[in-house]
């Protein structure tokens, strides 16, 4: 059994959970708040629809957190179990998780030229002429304060939780 591994693993669980729940809970404010730039910039509200852009919690904003957050309950109750293989899986399962954090911090990162590239590849001319960096400020500022320091604590746990999951049982 691997009580540091399997800690480090719900932690991260919950971590990656936090992201539907938090698009969720104020989605609909970023979305009306990129509208209202939208409208400012000239452009079509209905843009965003027609092109299937959302900013709440549909989709593979859901999905994806879900399935990992499942993933590494799992892994961690087979490591609180003493299952022989979880020590690999955990291996496995957590440093992927650290590559997919290092990608999603990445793309943050880079949001407006990987939206401004999207934007272009999609045909649409009038989703082309949005001004990316002040559309996304837009939606970005229309939540709470407090989630740019959620988004800080999520990652920390997340490169520091697989760290240490991977650790604990290289070690153990």
């Amino acid at each position: 059994m691997n009580t540091t591994a399997a800690t480090a693993q719900l932690l991260v669980a919950a971590a990656f959970v936090s992201i539907p729940l938090v698009r969720h809970r104020f989605g609909s404010a970023a979305k009306a708040a990129a509208v209202a730039e939208l409208r400012r910039q000239d452009v079509r509200p209905e843009v965003l629809e027609e092109n299937r852009i959302r900013f709440d919690a549909g989709g593979h904003e859901t999905a994806a957190p879900v399935t990992v957050a499942a993933v590494m309950v799992t892994t961690a109750v087979l490591n609180l179990a003493g299952v022989a293989v979880a020590p690999l899986l955990t291996l496995v399962f957590s440093s992927l998780v650290l590559l997919m954090n290092a990608l999603i911090v990445h793309s943050n990162l880079t949001a407006v030229k990987s939206v401004e590239a999207a934007f272009r590849r999609k045909g649409d001319p009038e989703l082309a002429r949005v001004r990316v960096a002040p559309f996304l400020a837009a939606a970005e500022n229309a939540f709470p304060g407090w989630v740019r320091l959620q988004t800080y604590v999520r990652n920390t746990v997340v490169f520091g939780g697989s760290a240490l999951a991977i650790a604990a049982v290289s070690f153990a």
